[in-house]
């Protein structure tokens, strides 16, 4: 089912279509990282792929292009799936790493995308709010790149309010008030009683 899919793709966008392959029943298509937001929207809008079930990033530092974006999609009606991948970077990662944020086409995306930045240093053109997920903002480098030194001592950065460092700090609070656990989590100075 899902290498009509592959077709459909390989038709629609042509030569954008780099290649496609079925792995261990994965279907996949590796596609022009331009065209990755035009791609993507044909993939929810023709495919009915209504679920992005995941999307991460994998780092191949003997490869040029290095790392590589890759969405998991599923359609529910359809019952069909596919794996969309865009390969970017060079290999010493010179300069932005950039691809097109699918935030607005599946709102998953929003956290999935963060963490790709937070922990390769992709960055996601059009994303709503790219900043680190899991690591701090004062953590130095991106820890799931091969080349991330496993011994490295990151800067251990107390929380402190802004009166107690003497100036504005501009640290967004973890979670908004309608995200993240609504029981049994800590409140942070300025953020008022959790609900």
């Amino acid at each position: 089912m899902s290498e009509r899919i592959l077709e459909k793709l390989k038709t629609r966008f042509g030569t954008a279509i780099f290649e496609t392959h079925s792995q261990f029943g994965d279907d996949t298509a590796v596609v022009d990282p331009a065209k990755w937001h035009e791609v993507m929207t044909f993939c929810r809008t023709e495919l009915e792929c209504d679920m992005l079930t995941d999307l991460c990033g994998v780092d191949y530092p003997d490869r040029e292009p290095r790392l590589e974006v890759v969405a998991h999609l599923y359609s529910i009606a359809k019952r069909h799936h596919v794996r969309v991948k865009a390969r970017i970077g060079d290999r010493e990662l010179e300069g932005d790493v950039e691809i097109d944020s699918v935030a607005n086409i599946w709102p998953t995306a929003n956290w999935l995308e963060r963490e790709t930045f937070d922990m390769f240093g992709i960055k996601f053109k059009g994303h709503p709010d790219l900043r680190r997920l899991l690591m701090y903002p004062e953590f130095v480098g991106h820890p799931l790149r091969k080349d991330y030194p496993a011994q490295k001592t990151q800067p251990l950065v107390e929380y402190r309010t802004e009166e107690e460092a003497g100036l504005p700090l501009d640290k967004q609070l973890p979670f908004g008030p309608d995200e993240g656990m609504s029981f049994g989590r800590k409140v942070f100075p300025g953020e008022g009683e959790a609900s």
